[in-house]
């Protein structure tokens, strides 16, 4: 099924009923703005949706009590096209979901904008290895009975003005909670991933003065109701960067959300600098705050010094993003990796050059997406670096290229040279699509045989899973410390491929010099920067790949090692323990003296 393929005339759906759950047996209610469920189904735009998939993928692994709640994207991100010159234009990806997923036949009204809307939602299992199911529930606003314009707030992943972006957090936020309650679920945890869903705060609010019976206004909300929703509600920021931090204009704040609910947003501090601050709205409703790397805790506890900030660094669904042929190799070996990710360790018991000669197989398919698309033949026996994900600033995508002279002398010495890149621009961000063009222009101006520089266009989950299994070497040069955590570079470590990398995000805790992959000093000075990484390549990198032996070591070092902790097992077994439910594990562990080790998400999970 593709996108395309789904784009029929809209009509009710046809979609066998999804299974009967008992929400009231689920625990945890996940909120995220965009989650990338499918290929098939453009819910998702980069990063933060994909850890959400990957969080929830793992919970159905694992038989977490959890269920889920974004927005349907009916036009969903964009999909990218590049011209000769690297100027990215965009199309809408239409998809009906009443085409191929089932109802969850409920509808609700939210009041906001000073009239009711009405939202419902549909319905899409993730279903573990086991079996178990986590449902997510997508809203969505095209519903007969709304006006136009309503009808299509839950269209644009990203898109549309501040105004938009504000009806949209409040239908996930406000909404989402409203539909779980009608559908009967009471979560004791409501899980809010980016600053997107905070206003889920309010509506636990609402439900919770008017569980009182006394009908009182939001208005008469006291501090020890505001404390009963800190004890429902996690937060997870993403990125230090301010354009991550939602924030809208007061006068937008009283329009959508009404008097009551923008005079309790102002008396309880989540204005900042005159603005509707969505990071303060979850942060002052929460009782457990992370980033999502030990460095981005430490920078967010630095960004926010009067709320306490843990950290819980992200990973990545390990079944998702192992290569078909990894994946063979491991069932065969060690089959046991696919509900307990630590028996990644067990990969030392498997001959280095086994893991050389799978890792091969994924790059054979790589080379074969490049020569259709581009009509470009690779050299299995020249290195190839992949640099691969949303493009931003501050990412720094030209780095590699700064001084153009030398990385063509150091692409001679090796005997050649092969680049990868990929990534989508937001379409209002002008200085991402510069990035785009800037590299397009370097690849043209190379004068030697030896360096081949490639943009692949429309970089998404399909083509991500290629580069991360099939290249050599994965480079990340981020301006510190902008990077929260990054994924992709835990993606490729998972098909034996080491990374090249400024110490930020996950790669502080993932660098093992020499074994799992190489650091590049940072520097104030771009021009300096750029030449520790070109010292890098010629001084390290270059000589090990030089040595086949040595370096089919490395692609083991990377598997077992990083493979065994950036992975969503490891990381959902930290929010069960530390997040969700701390008292639970605590019981467990005090119940239980005598095992020196417990998994602490199968302690609480049953």
């Amino acid at each position: 099924m593709t996108p395309s393929q789904t784009s029929g005339p809209s009509s009710p759906s046809t979609h066998p009923a999804a299974p009967l759950i008992d929400l009231k047996l689920r625990k945890v209610a996940y909120f995220s703005m965009e989650i990338a469920l499918a290929k098939a189904l453009p819910t998702y735009s980069g990063g933060l949706g994909m850890l959400a998939g990957d969080t929830l993928r793992s919970a159905a692994d694992m038989g977490a009590p959890m269920v889920a709640v974004s927005l349907v994207h009916r036009r969903g991100y964009f999909q990218q096209h590049l011209d000769f010159d690297g100027q990215q234009t965009e199309t809408d990806v239409v998809w009906h979901p009443e085409a191929v997923l089932p109802s969850a036949d409920q509808v609700v009204a939210l009041t906001m904008q000073g009239r009711n809307i009405l939202i419902r939602a549909w319905r899409f299992d993730v279903i573990g290895c086991t079996g178990h199911v986590v449902p997510v529930y997508l809203l969505d606003t095209d519903v007969d009975g709304n006006e136009e314009w309503d009808r299509h707030l839950t269209d644009k992943l990203y898109g549309g003005d501040n105004y938009y972006r504000l009806c949209q957090e409040t239908i996930l936020g406000l909404g989402g909670i409203q539909l779980l309650h009608e559908l009967g679920m009471k979560p004791e945890v409501c899980h809010m991933n980016e600053g997107h869903a905070a206003l889920l705060s309010l509506g636990l609010l609402e439900e919770r003065l008017a569980a009182s019976g006394t009908d009182k206004p939001l208005s008469a909300a006291s501090e020890d109701d505001f404390k009963a929703v800190q004890q429902l509600c996690v937060f997870t920021t993403h990125t230090p960067v301010p354009a991550g931090h939602d924030r809208f204009g007061i006068d937008q704040m009283y329009q959508v959300l009404g008097q009551q609910r923008a005079d309790l947003i102002s008396r309880s501090g989540c204005l900042h600098n005159d603005l509707f601050n969505m990071t303060y709205l979850a942060l002052r409703f929460s009782r457990y705050v992370n980033g999502v790397a030990m460095q981005h805790g430490k920078v967010t506890q630095q960004m926010f010094p009067e709320y306490h900030v843990h950290s819980i660094t992200n990973g990545v669904h390990a079944a998702t993003w192992i290569s078909k042929p990894f994946q063979a190799l491991l069932d065969k070996e060690i089959p046991e990796w696919r509900h307990d990710n630590q028996y990644f360790r067990s990969v030392y018991g498997i001959e280095p050059q086994r893991i050389a000669d799978t890792h091969a197989q994924g790059q054979v398919r790589l080379f074969a997406t490049v020569k259709l698309r581009t009509g470009i033949d690779l050299d299995p026996n020249v290195m190839t670096i992949g640099f691969a994900r949303r493009v931003a600033t501050y990412k720094r995508a030209h780095l590699l290229f700064k001084d153009p002279a030398r990385l063509e002398a150091i692409a001679e010495k090796l005997g050649g040279l092969q680049i990868l890149y990929g990534g989508k621009a937001h379409p209002a961000d002008t200085g991402g699509k510069g990035l785009i063009r800037e590299v397009f222009d370097a690849a043209k101006k190379f004068s030697s045989a030896k360096l081949k520089m490639i943009y692949l266009e429309n970089y998404d989950w399909e083509l991500g899973e290629q580069l991360t299994g099939g290249v050599d070497v994965w480079l990340n040069t981020p301006q510190r410390p902008y990077e929260a955590s990054g994924t992709s570079g835990m993606k490729a470590a998972l098909n034996g491929v080491p990374s090249l990398s400024v110490l930020d995000g996950w790669w502080i805790e993932g660098c093992a010099e020499g074994i799992t992959g190489w650091a590049i000093n940072d520097d104030d000075n771009e021009d300096i920067e750029a030449g520790y990484l070109y010292d890098k390549l010629e001084q390290d990198v270059i000589p090990k790949f030089a040595d086949k032996k040595a370096w089919a070591r490395m692609q083991q070092h990377c598997i077992a090692i990083n493979g065994t902790y950036f992975n969503t097992h490891r990381q959902l077994g930290q929010y069960v323990a530390n997040a969700y439910f701390p008292l639970a594990a605590s019981e467990a562990v005090t119940n239980q003296p005598q095992t020196p080790e417990i998994e602490s998400a199968d302690a609480v999970l049953v």
